[in-house]
């Protein structure tokens, strides 16, 4: 599909929105369509549909057809790349040096905030949020809908509740999982609710780590555990180790990225435990056999789709969380805050707190799209109590923002997912919001997860 660049000049440049639909509904049954973002930012979606069927009951796919999308600027969609020099994502993170200093994350944000602005140009800044939430209200015309109903996931939550604020009367049925506090994108949401993600969800890894200290070593309980991860990421930070069979070396970012990425499900608890292991082994120069295979499991590379950049999603996190609003510029005040932080959470190092390359990035197209308690009642909030990527608080701070034009559902887990991730409850008030439209009277909180 073909949409404007600049939706302010919509005769002008033309861009393509590349859309899926699995057509599941059941005539007789069809409510309408369901269109899905599983987040990132920048991630494709084109595949969503077919991943999320599965996991839904016959009452859900008789009523929908399922709509995926793969966002403008992402994978399918008129792909943009800055051309970055390390295309991943993860490479963006700013973590400090071993001192604690910033002195290198200020040189690599103005040189990947350049390299960005030389490449790509001013046309990079309408690759932003709204205009992908005016892309989706382009695919409810072409699919000849009144509404639309949607599910989003984690950065997918800010991008439902944007389109929500713009186009009220064109919002069905709208499930946000794993929230991003919408009042807050994206400076002070990184900085204020990252670490303390970290903080409430690593000692679910560190308590399986512990329970297997006759095998790994790592310690016999949560403190003792974290602080040898601890003192393995200190290690790394100042002598990273290379991974046999790589072309690859450990380092400290590098560890805590892999942990932040295995955080996210409970079922790679086990396998996050074991790489620590791994890599405490690597570090002091004695791998074993197992070790190895870990290494080598986790190390393995996954190439992109053909045909799009291998800094396609790298590029598109930037145009998003630097293109929606305008992030502070004052370098004194990033180190001061990055201190303080990595004082408060040291699993995160300061991190969170530090400069990025939005700091060094041109004014925003527009302002944020204003996130209100205006509206139908038709918002179902999912939100685990220790989410290491979306805080419990980004949660509580979007249901606080949409007030009772929405309904919170918090579930006592770990991990990034709500739905089909081990609470009946959870499951349950999901599946009969999307096909009642109803949604509970109150907030609910389930107890009932359970590891699979």
């Amino acid at each position: 599909m073909k949409v404007p660049l600049n939706y302010r000049d919509p005769d002008g440049t033309q861009i393509d929105v590349a859309v899926s639909r699995l057509a599941t509904a059941t005539p007789g049954k069809r409510h309408g369509v369901l269109l899905l973002n599983p987040g990132g930012p920048a991630l494709g979606g084109l595949d969503t549909p077919g991943t999320m069927a599965p996991t839904l009951p016959k009452s859900v796919t008789d009523r929908y057809d399922l709509i995926g999308f793969d966002p403008r600027g992402v994978e399918h969609s008129t792909p943009q790349s800055c051309g970055l020099k390390d295309p991943g994502v993860f490479a963006l993170f700013p973590y400090p040096a071993a001192d604690g200093s910033i002195t290198k994350n200020v040189a690599l944000a103005k040189t990947n905030a350049k390299r960005c602005a030389d490449t790509v140009g001013e046309n990079l800044k309408y690759f932003n949020t709204a205009n992908t939430a005016r892309d989706m209200d382009r695919i409810r015309q072409a699919l000849g809908e009144k509404k639309i109903s949607y599910w989003g996931q984690s950065y997918g939550t800010y991008l439902g509740a944007v389109y929500r604020s713009l186009f009220q009367d064109r919002t069905g049925r709208m499930i946000l999982e794993g929230n991003v506090n919408a009042t807050k994108a994206w400076a002070d949401e990184v900085a204020d609710t990252w670490g303390k993600g970290m903080a409430d969800r690593f000692p679910d890894a560190a308590a399986v780590a512990a329970a297997q200290d006759g095998t790994l070593g790592l310690g016999n309980g949560v403190k003792e555990v974290t602080g040898t991860y601890l003192a393995l990421a200190d290690r790394l930070d100042r002598k990273p180790v290379p991974v046999p069979g790589t072309s690859l070396s450990l380092d400290g970012p590098r560890l805590r990225n892999i942990t932040y990425s295995m955080l996210l499900h409970d079922d790679t608890l086990a396998p996050l435990t074991r790489f620590w292991k791994a890599a405490s082994d690597l570090a002091g120069g004695h791998t074993t056999d197992a070790d190895k295979a870990v290494l080598q499991q986790i190390f393995t590379e996954t190439s992109g789709p053909p045909g799009v950049p291998a800094d396609n999603q790298a590029t598109m996190f930037l145009a998003l969380t630097c293109g929606d609003a305008e992030w502070p510029h004052d370098l004194d005040g990033y180190a001061t805050r990055t201190a303080a932080n990595r004082k408060a959470y040291p699993l995160t190092a300061g991190m969170p707190a530090n400069v990025w390359t939005c700091a060094f990035w041109k004014k925003p197209a527009e302002k944020p799209v204003a996130v209100t308690d205006e509206g139908p009642r038709n918002t179902l909030i999912l939100q685990n109590r220790r989410d290491n990527a979306t805080a419990w608080e980004g949660g509580v701070g979007l249901h606080r923002a949409l007030g009772d034009r929405s309904a919170f559902v918090g579930v006592d887990n770990g991990g990034h997912y709500v739905y089909d991730a081990g609470s009946a409850c959870a499951d349950k008030a999901t599946v009969g919001f999307l096909t009642t439209g109803h949604l509970p009277g109150k907030d609910v909180y389930c107890t009932d997860a359970t590891q699979r």
